[in-house]
This record gives C-alpha cells, structure tokens and sequence, in this order.
C-alpha cells in the first residue's frame, strides 16, 4: 500500500478555483488507480472523479466539465483541479489509491489520505 497526504484545500469564493494534491509515498506509484472522493456533513463520501494507471479518466456527472483529474508519475502526486466552485462543492476531499480501478471506483480502495477541507462560500 501507499500513504496519501492531501494538500491545497480551503475556503474560496463561489466560481473560484483550487488544485487539490494528493502526494503518495511507497514504491511503484506508477501501478496505483488513484480517485477523488468527498464527504460533506450529513452525506455519504462520494466519488468525484477517478484516473486510471494509463491516465483514462472518469468524473461524477456534478463535476463535469469543471473538475479534472491528473497524475505526475515522477512526483508520485494526483491533482484535482476544481473551477467554477459552487457551495454545494463544499466537503471533505479524499484521495484513494489502489492497483485496482474498480475498487477505486467502489470506493473499497486500499489506501486513503485524512482529507483536505474545501469550503465555498461568500
């Protein structure tokens, strides 16, 4: 397994922006599916968006077109840039990694980072 730190969350304005990092230590990134998750009070953790080992990507319909996911293998980190920021966007980003897309996808991934706050609003 990997450990994940998340880093670049915290409070912006509506239709702001933010790039979340998700840096991972531990060999072999490079065979890690890796995904953004979020949890906002109240709610259940949801899928954001999600990138496969050959950088193949997928988003929840609510995020796109304003979200996008990266990798840098050779900084071992995964990116989410957020634009056009909206309130209901405001939770607890997490970053999940695992070799496997679909227990990325099912939110069942083996590794998970504490989270980074992102609060939208005026």
């Amino acid at each position: 397994q990997v450990q994940l730190v998340e880093s670049g969350g915290g409070l912006v304005q509506p239709g702001g922006s933010l790039r979340l990092s998700c840096a991972a230590s531990g060999r072999d990134f490079s065979i890690y599916a890796m995904g953004w998750y979020r949890q906002a009070p109240g709610k259940q953790r949801e899928l954001v968006a999600a990138i496969t080992t050959d950088s193949t990507t997928n988003y929840a319909d609510s995020v796109k077109g304003r979200f996008t996911i990266s990798r840098d293998n050779a900084k071992n980190t995964v990116y989410l840039q957020t634009n056009s920021l909206k309130p209901e966007d405001t939770a607890v980003y997490y970053c999940n990694a695992d070799p496997s897309i679909l227990a990325v996808v099912t939110g069942t991934g083996g590794s998970w980072g504490q989270g980074t706050q992102v609060t939208v609003s005026s």
